[in-house]
């Protein structure tokens, strides 16, 4: 290989290295040891879910814990703990949002955020997929830089009208397979499970409920009237092979007959 193509294969690495390096997504500076993060709850009930951030500092020295949620009547509370897991600094916050500055001057090595806040009602029900609500999202921020997602936590929130309602969907689903699966015509019950759906996202629970009823009635009514028809089917077939062996066998012994009275 001459110097030339070399210099050359040289610069075309160094371009595609500057290129995967201009375009590779920044990596979250903050890491989530663990939460207690609930995965649904229901309207009016009080929440609270807590989050650590490991070695807070990795990467930078001073920025700033920015946080936000869906939930009403909200306290945040930041706890700030050293090495030796020694409480070292605590703050709270109310409000739906908060900003909190940290630097390594606090000695911190764990962020230890919790938010405690009422379950609001979402206002857009939906069966599938679910509706969801925001618990909390953290971010970092940078003095002059650009914000940075840490994670967020979503949770299905919920009325008892409502679950009530989703737990007679998932019923009524579950039938009109089972129906399905078996050969049974099920679209009078999937034409009832899409309105009990509708009902639903319009949150009509009541009715949501009822028309679920009615398409898991319908499910499980095709499945039996289908299960009725294959076993007269099947009992049709063996009444026939019964007789085609009835008929067979008197056969077989008119012909002996007709033999013995021959010889």
């Amino acid at each position: 290989m001459n110097s030339n193509h070399s210099s050359k294969l040289l610069t075309l690495l160094l371009a595609t290295t500057l290129v995967v390096s201009a375009v590779a997504p920044a990596a979250a500076v903050v890491s989530v040891a663990s939460s207690d993060a609930p995965s649904e709850a229901e309207v009016g009930e009080d929440v609270t879910a807590t989050f650590t951030l490991e070695q807070p500092f990795s990467e930078y020295e001073e920025w700033t814990l920015n946080g936000a949620t869906e939930l009403e009547g909200v306290t945040w509370t930041v706890k700030l703990y050293d090495q030796a897991d020694d409480k070292v600094g605590q703050e709270s916050y109310d409000g739906q949002s908060f900003n909190h500055s940290l630097s390594t001057d606090s000695n911190a090595n764990e962020v230890e955020v919790t938010v405690e806040g009422t379950v609001a009602n979402p206002g857009n029900f939906s069966y599938a997929p679910p509706q969801q609500a925001l618990l909390a999202e953290l971010d970092q921020a940078r003095d002059g830089g650009a914000s940075q997602a840490i994670e967020s936590w979503q949770f299905r929130p919920y009325t008892t009208e409502s679950d009530e309602a989703r737990s007679a969907l998932d019923d009524a689903d579950a039938a009109i397979a089972d129906a399905e699966d078996s050969g049974a015509d099920v679209s009078e019950a999937r034409d009832q499970f899409d309105s009990a759906v509708s009902a639903f996202d319009g949150e009509n629970f009541e009715l949501a409920t009822d028309l679920a009823g009615d398409a898991e009635e319908t499910a499980n009514s095709a499945a039996e009237s289908n299960q009725q028809t294959q076993m007269l089917l099947y009992g049709g077939i063996g009444l026939v092979v019964l007789v085609a062996i009835i008929g067979g066998a008197l056969w077989y012994r008119s012909q002996q007959d007709s033999y013995d009275k021959l010889g």
